[in-house]
């Protein structure tokens, strides 16, 4: 399903065949988290460029709720009436569903009172109407399946970077009990869901052990006993002061066999996303070209960009600057946002007029940031 056309150092380009298309890697993944990318419509992403998009499994089982997602079959050319997240979204092309344990966890961390973790599951209050929920392993599978998804990940226990080595150790040890089980299941629901080889969801497990080497390497390992299609690297990537972890990332990706895919989950900022390409990492997803794009940033093309095979050092400045739409100073610029760019923003309209529309409080200011970014995030992964 996943197959390497080229490789220098440790970059690769390839391929990925699911039952909803073809992805070429290394690409990136808007997160449509509830099933939709704010604003934007599927013409809009199709016409961006957009191959695949990541949906979340946390959010869609509280709201709106899976029995509705399996009711959604409108037999439309190229869904065939299975239902599932994709006829929801009128969306054909491949979906990854993250499992929400991030989501769950971190909001128990956070809190202890909204929730708690034991070696079994997590139990854990909605934040939309406060009822109390408890996910196990098993059950994050099985609502995947029910998403009907090309791509998804276990439930991992996701601790923050702040604990100690202790309990990150606890963590990764469950993150490894939760993998075979999920394994496990994944297995149950082929063969209960009579779903052959070309049309099985790709299933990655995450590795844990936060800045700690020998955690990172032993989660690794076991993780890749169990067997997956991909691996993720969990938790955040920089340390406590906001240093990118390049060694971490890159033994990291030396522990995963070079035919696995390589996910970077919720990876992130454009010289970041070099960063890990460059250490050999295929996927990518993050809310931030959408999130910042709603604020007014926007990230333009800057130069070349330069990818060496010894140790990177990206910056910003390198090959791409931001800009604030909302100051002033661009009150009565009418060159376009980007002269670099071919989005319907850059060639449309004026730094001045999308100023207007952001200060006016307008939707389309959104909607036509968050598509010059989303632009932007795809033509690096083509340059890449």
């Amino acid at each position: 399903m996943f197959e390497i056309i080229s490789q220098k150092n440790n970059r690769r380009i390839g391929k990925i065949e699911t039952k909803h298309g073809v992805i070429n890697t290394p690409f990136f993944m808007p997160d449509a988290t509830r099933g939709f990318v704010k604003s934007l419509d599927k013409a809009d992403l199709e016409k961006i460029g957009v191959e695949s998009m990541v949906v979340n499994t946390y959010h869609l089982y509280l709201e709106p709720g899976m029995e509705l997602v399996k009711k959604s079959a409108h037999l439309r050319q190229g869904f065939g009436g299975q239902g599932g997240i994709n006829e929801f979204m009128n969306w054909p092309y491949p979906l990854l569903s993250d499992s929400g344990g991030y989501q769950i966890f971190s909001l128990i961390h956070k809190n202890s009172k909204m929730g708690k973790i034991t070696d079994e599951g997590a139990t854990f209050r909605s934040l939309v109407n406060g009822s109390r929920h408890f996910i196990t392993p098993e059950k994050s599978i099985q609502i995947q399946f029910d998403l009907g998804v090309d791509m998804m990940v276990v439930l991992d226990d996701v601790p923050p970077h702040s604990y100690d080595k202790e309990k990150i150790e606890e963590a990764v040890r469950r993150t490894i009990s939760w993998a075979k089980r999920c394994k496990d299941e994944y297995a149950r629901q082929i063969a209960k869901r009579k779903i052959g080889e070309k049309e099985r969801p790709l299933i990655f497990g995450v590795i844990q052990g936060g800045v700690h080497f020998d955690l990172r390497e032993m989660c690794a390992k076991e993780l890749v006993s169990i067997g997956f299609d991909g691996y993720g690297f969990g938790a955040r990537h920089v340390d406590q002061e906001g240093n990118f972890l390049e060694d971490m990332v890159r033994q990291t990706a030396g522990f995963i066999p070079e035919n696995s895919l390589r996910f970077a989950l919720g990876v992130g900022t454009p010289e970041d996303i070099v960063r890990f390409v460059n250490c050999g990492w295929d996927m990518f997803d993050c809310v931030i070209p959408t999130r910042e794009g709603r604020h007014g940033r926007l990230f333009l093309r800057k130069g070349e960009l330069k990818v060496k095979s010894e140790k990177l050092k990206v910056k910003e400045s390198n090959f791409y600057e931001t800009i604030n739409i909302n100051n002033e100073k661009f009150r009565e610029d009418f060159s376009p946002v980007d002269p670099n760019c071919d989005c319907v923003l850059c060639q449309n309209y004026s730094r001045a007029y999308l100023r207007h529309l952001f200060v006016s409080k307008d939707p389309l200011a959104m909607r036509l940031a968050s598509i010059h970014n989303l632009k932007f995030y795809t033509d690096l992964m083509k340059r890449l």
